[in-house]
C-alpha cells in the first residue's frame, strides 16, 4: 500500500507547492540535494528516470527518506510503461509522473493506489488524465505552452489540479506569473539547480521560492 492517497499527495502538493525535479546519478549526492530542499521547507520531491543507475539511486533515496525525512513525498518522474511504474511503486515511490500520457501507466498506478500525474499540452489530453484518474495534471512543457494556455484553459476546467513544469524559472516574476494565470503547483528542474554544490544556498533559495508561492497560488474552484 503506498504511504500516501491521491487526496494526501493533492493536500502536501497545495500546500508545498514548489516540486524539485531531479536527476543524479550519485546517489550521495542526490541525497544531499534532498536534505537542502527539506531543510529549506519542501515536502514533495520527483527524482526523475533519466540514467541507467535510476532505480538504484531511487531506491536509496526511498531508504533515506523513509529514515530521515517522514514528511516528504518522494515521486518518481520519466515513467513510460507500466512496468517501470510498478518497479519504482515497489521501491517506494509515493507517486509517479510521466511527460506523457498512457492509459496503461495510469491503470498501474490505479491498481496500487499510487497516485498518477500524466503530462499532457491538449485539452483533450487534460480531459483524458481527469477520466483516467490523475491526481494532479502536469502540463508539459510549459516553456512551449505557457501561461497563456493556462489561462485559457481555467475557462472550461476551473477544478482540475494543474503542476506545470518546463519554462519555470525560481524567481517570484515567474512564480508568480504561472500562478496567476491558474497553475496549483511548479516544477522546477535544472534552472534551480544551477550551483547544487552549495547545498546551504539552495535550501535558502527553496525557503523563498516557497513563501511566494504560497501567497500566490489560489485554492481550486469548487
Amino acid at each position: 500500500m503506498p504511504r500516501f492517497s491521491s487526496d494526501q499527495l493533492l493536500e502536501t502538493v497545495l500546500r508545498y507547492p514548489v516540486v524539485p525535479v531531479f536527476f543524479h546519478a550519485d546517489a550521495a549526492f542526490a541525497k544531499r540535494i534532498l536534505d537542502a530542499c527539506y531543510a529549506g521547507g519542501l515536502r514533495v520531491f520527483e527524482f526523475t528516470n533519466r540514467g541507467a543507475n535510476a532505480f538504484e539511486v531511487f531506491s536509496e533515496l526511498a531508504a533515506h527518506v523513509q529514515a530521515n525525512c517522514p514528511e516528504l513525498v518522494l515521486g518518481i518522474g520519466t515513467i513510460y510503461t507500466a512496468e517501470d511504474a510498478q518497479r519504482f511503486i515497489r521501491a517506494g515511490a509515493d507517486f509517479v509522473v510521466q511527460p506523457c500520457l498512457t492509459a496503461e501507466v495510469a491503470e498501474a498506478c490505479r491498481r496500487s493506489g499510487t497516485p498518477w500525474l500524466p503530462g499532457t499540452m491538449t485539452v483533450s489530453e487534460v480531459y483524458q488524465a481527469t477520466r483516467l484518474g490523475a491526481a494532479i495534471v502536469k502540463i508539459f512543457p510549459g516553456n512551449v505552452l505557457g501561461p497563456g494556455f493556462v489561462k485559457s484553459l481555467r475557462g472550461p476546467m476551473p477544478t482540475v489540479p494543474l503542476m506545470v513544469t518546463g519554462g519555470v524559472e525560481p524567481t517570484e516574476t515567474s512564480l508568480r506569473e504561472w500562478f496567476g494565470a491558474g497553475v496549483n503547483v511548479v516544477g522546477m528542474g535544472s534552472q534551480l539547480f544551477k550551483n547544487p554544490n552549495d547545498t546551504e544556498a539552495l535550501s535558502r533559495q527553496v525557503a523563498a521560492l516557497l513563501a511566494v508561492a504560497q501567497t500566490a497560488t489560489s485554492p481550486l474552484s469548487s
